[in-house]
């Protein structure tokens, strides 16, 4: 009890402390008074009941640490550089949305005009209301013990795992999202030619060169392009290229050196494909080993968008639970990523041996 009293109490004066110094600087009001205000406000909890008054700052810190993470765990993955739309997601905690017409429409582009006054071009783009996706996880027991102790910090652990679940899964989304749902002209889907290995054939240098072939076929700019390497392809490449080999070597956080007009990066849970049809598995469908393969993607980073909503922290107390005496940690977040226009999004498919 001593032990919570204590973490109570060096919890509140810290809090009382950061908030002071925030506020005082806004207000321009001295820094002292406004902080031993706060103190002794902060003190009035730790004298109550245990959950009284602490969990509501406990959550709201932990929810931004989470919130952190997410920015730290998406830097240098295929989403880095995306287009970020979240200032514009609008809705409650249960439904979070954001309509289609902030992804945008571009303007015509005059070049040297001498034609005045400048025509008038309105940039109306249909109105969808795009749901966010929502993405939960399971609840991890805590108990008081656990979460008052000054010498394991088993919140900092709950935090980082379920963060590093969200972004994973979130990423997971974004790759199924990005991957074209089957071929055509302006979203080619080509297989590998190389050697025959476990039933399927390897990537080639050549399948890259040929997937920039059919760009240049549709008459789709080059330009800003990223391919995002399924684990097999890299290997494919790895074995058979020693330049590549180098470039791998050094690089780091998933960043590869540009090669052939694209911007490479890596991602092990990239979307599988029907060879036979070239027609993407939905998300979350079971792979057949025997007609399905995964996929290298590539897209226009300036052509996709994402979003991040709310996030928050479900926190249930110790003191509500009598027969396990365990409080209870989970986090709620809304995200979506998707293409603004399908055009010049592609994959390359492992073909069957």
């Amino acid at each position: 009890m001593k032990t919570k009293f204590a973490f109570k109490t060096i919890m509140s004066l810290a809090f009382a402390a950061i908030m002071g110094s925030v506020l005082s600087a806004a207000a321009a009001l001295p820094a002292l008074p406004v902080i031993g205000g706060l103190a002794v406000v902060s003190f009035v909890p730790n004298l109550l009941p245990s959950g009284v008054a602490f969990a509501g700052v406990y959550t709201e810190v932990w929810t931004n640490e989470v919130i952190k993470a997410f920015q730290i765990g998406l830097k240098d993955t295929f989403l880095d550089g995306v287009r970020d739309y979240s200032r514009y997601v609008v809705g409650d905690d249960e439904a979070q949305v954001i309509h289609s017409t902030y992804f945008g429409v571009e303007p015509d582009v005059l070049i040297n005009n001498t034609t005045y006054p400048i025509a008038v071009q309105e940039l109306n783009g249909s109105d969808i209301a795009i749901s966010l996706d929502k993405y939960q996880t399971k609840a991890t027991p805590v108990t008081d013990d656990e979460l008052y102790a000054l010498s394991y910090d088993k919140m900092a652990l709950v935090k980082g795992a379920h963060a590093d679940a969200l972004v994973r899964n979130r990423l997971k989304k974004a790759a199924h999202a990005f991957s074209p749902d089957g071929h055509t002209d302006e979203t080619p889907v080509i297989l590998t030619t190389g050697e025959i290995v476990n039933g399927r054939k390897r990537m080639k240098w050549d399948d890259i060169v040929s997937l920039r072939q059919s760009y240049s076929d549709a008459g789709i700019e080059i330009d800003g392009l990223r391919l995002v390497l399924c684990a097999d392809h890299v290997n494919d490449l790895l074995l058979h290229d020693t330049a590549f080999q180098k470039t791998y070597v050094n690089f780091k956080s998933g960043t590869i050196t540009n090669q052939l007009g694209f911007e490479f990066r890596e991602f092990s849970a990239n979307p599988y494909y029907t060879v036979s049809t070239k027609k993407k598995l939905s998300f979350g469908a079971v792979p057949n080993s025997g007609t399905d393969s995964q996929a290298s993607f590539a897209f226009p980073v300036h052509k996709a968008g994402k979003a991040n909503g709310k996030t928050k922290m479900y926190f249930s107390e110790a003191k509500n639970d009598p027969l396990n005496q365990r409080n209870l940690v989970n986090f709620r977040n809304y995200f979506i990523a998707l293409p603004l226009m399908k055009k010049g999004f592609s994959a390359i498919v492992s073909a069957k041996g």
